[in-house]
């Protein structure tokens, strides 16, 4: 057992007093453009935060409040968790002066969402314990608990470090978790990407001892005299940074949606390298038109035994060149037009100390999951359940949570989170396959990938109620939605077509609304703007074509076009293709023109 934290004692002034940082240390390649006097707030917190420590583990003792205080509510990001208030009763207890129901999200590093049956169980243990009796899915290939009490942080930490699993880096200015190709069909080459990944995630995660001196009590190691944090300095990246790894011809990670894409390169069934895609990010702000959706630009080709060298090569130049004056652009994307892309290219190449190759060949035909049983190379068996917005509970009609852990009881290989919310139960030997077939017809889950074409490809962001940031529904409304969409679709003969749809609650873009054929972004409780035009596999931006609508005209404007679809398509044709062909909306050429 982990021995208790012992955190400093809690008083008032723990959290009112800290020690100015009058001058923030900058590495010296670092574009001193941008005075330092100048510099964001959330900079400054940073530097004065001890290397993400803060008053974190003092914070966590304070029995009067449910929150905690000031910056570290910003700090505990960069452990993973995310401070939250329940908005649906929010104004309830302010009518009562009583205080938000705030909890906390955690969310976990999982490189490649691989996890063995034993972490299924660990997770399923604390879902029921510590989060609502709940899991979520997320679109990065992980697993967010919400609704946890800050006295049961520690307890939830702990848990997971007992399975080797933790939060470190999953939030926060830094490496964010690393994505990694799903495709059973090709398994060995599968686990060579899925191993660079974990690599390059447990390469990037901060290397600060606040994690364990917080979360697992460890006493805090004598300082040696080199730096704590090597890559990151004391102000760390100048926001979120995405790194993922992409197997052609499946884009299931939307490569283009990445700070730093590696899209495999193969001889055969061989994995030789990687194309280099850099640049890409989704968020956006309404109303900033200097903010926008960035898709990745290939800037040429590595073999893969440079991986990890390439990571710090592109994470430097961002570190050393983001904005860190104005926090809407500090993204690598921004980063990237404004420096200009020979200018950041040739910054990664004198960082690496060679020049990148051109680029390979190479080819995506979609970005989706595929649903139901596959057969790997090796043999073995894989099942993808589609788990609608990635939400695993026991609802009333349907008691996955309760399905799932009966199958890990009993499963002897491992499960992988998709980047589209879904789950896949793999590396099954042939003679166990009948056995969790039993238990799929059991728990009725063999029924959730019976699922029109639309439902299959959609995703959406929690948003209400726990997303402080959500301005509208999201996970809870787009399944509603999507009926009313299918039966449209229905009327045209159309049930069954492959359409990408996805909906965040506010701009900020978590489950990639901007590259979907339709998405929805909210902008009001029961509004949002209408995007359509997004590419098949995720290559091409969407663009707005109604903005700050309810459902009505949503349903009636998709009428039309769907309609028009169904009678004007050209053979195999896509409804994103279509929709800019027939001149339903304009192509987006560049992120920079997504806001004209």
């Amino acid at each position: 057992m982990l021995p208790p934290c012992k955190p400093p004692t809690a008083t008032r002034s723990t959290f009112i007093e800290t020690k100015p940082v009058t001058t923030i240390e900058v590495d010296r390649s670092r574009d001193i453009s941008q005075p330092l006097e100048k510099l964001s707030p959330d900079e400054t917190m940073k530097a004065n935060s001890d290397q993400l420590r803060g008053t974190i583990a003092a914070g966590l003792e304070v029995e009067l409040t449910a929150a905690v205080p000031g910056d570290d509510i910003k700090l505990m990001k960069f452990h993973g968790v995310y401070q939250q208030d329940d908005r649906d009763i929010r104004d309830e207890r302010r009518r009562q002066k009583l205080e938000p129901a705030y909890r906390f999200m955690a969310r976990v590093r999982l490189p490649g969402g691989v996890l063995s049956s034993s972490q299924w169980l660990k997770l399923d243990a604390l879902g029921r314990a510590y989060a609502n009796n709940t899991l979520r899915l997320t679109t990065r290939q992980t697993f967010q608990f919400h609704y946890v009490h800050k006295k049961n942080l520690r307890a939830l930490m702990q848990g997971l470090h007992d399975v080797l699993l933790d939060t470190k880096a999953a939030c926060g200015d830094d490496a964010r978790g690393v994505m990694a190709s799903i495709n059973p069909q090709l398994s060995a080459l599968h686990a060579e990407v899925y191993a660079l990944a974990k690599a390059a995630s447990d390469h990037a995660i901060p290397k600060t001892g606040a994690y364990r001196e917080i979360w697992y009590g460890e006493e805090r190691a004598a300082s040696t005299g080199e730096p704590e944090e090597p890559l990151y300095g004391k102000t760390y990246m100048p926001r979120k940074f995405k790194i993922g790894f992409v197997i052609p011809p499946i884009n299931d990670i939307d490569v283009y949606a990445q700070d730093l894409g590696f899209i495999a390169v193969t001889e055969g069934k061989e994995l030789k390298g990687f194309n280099v895609a850099i640049g890409g990010g989704m968020g956006r702000t309404d109303n900033a038109p200097k903010t926008y959706p960035r898709l990745a630009s290939v800037i040429g080709y590595i073999a893969k035994d440079k991986v990890i060298e390439t990571c710090d090569a592109v994470m430097t130049v961002q570190r050393d060149y983001g904005d860190r004056v104005e926090r809407s652009r500090a993204r690598f994307k921004y980063t990237v037009d404004d420096k200009g892309l020979d200018f950041i290219k040739s910054e990664i190449e004198s960082r690496l100390g060679f020049a990148l190759e051109p680029a390979k060949p190479y080819n995506f035909t979609s970005n989706g999951d595929p649903i139901g049983w596959q057969r790997g190379e090796d043999g073995r068996e894989h099942y993808t359940l589609f788990i609608q917005n990635g939400r695993v509970s026991n609802f009333p009609d349907l008691a996955l949570f309760d399905g799932l852990r009966a199958i890990a009881q009993v499963h002897k290989g491992m499960f992988r989170v998709t980047p589209n919310q879904n789950l896949i139960i793999a590396d099954i030997e042939p003679g166990d396959r009948p056995a969790i077939e039993v238990l799929l017809r059991q728990y009725r889950l063999d029924t959730l990938n019976n699922a029109s074409g639309l439902r299959l490809n959609s995703m959406a962001c929690v948003a209400f109620p726990t997303c402080g940031l959500a301005m509208a529904e999201s996970e809870r409304y787009l399944p509603s939605l999507v009926t009313k969409i299918d039966t449209i679709l229905a009327e045209h003969g159309l049930a069954e077509e492959p359409i990408t749809i996805r909906m965040t609650g506010c701009p900020n873009g978590c489950a990639r609304p901007y590259i979907a054929e339709i998405a929805l972004t909210g902008r009001a409780p029961g509004k949002y703007n209408l995007y359509l035009g997004g590419g098949f596999h995720g290559q091409r931006l969407n663009k707005m074509v109604l903005e700050n609508v309810a459902e009505p005209a949503i349903l009636d404007h998709l009428g039309k076009v769907i309609g028009d679809f169904a009678h004007n398509r050209k053979p195999g044709e896509r409804f994103g293709d279509f929709a800019i062909r027939a001149g339903h909306v304009a192509e987006v050429k560049e992120g920079r023109f997504f806001n004209d």
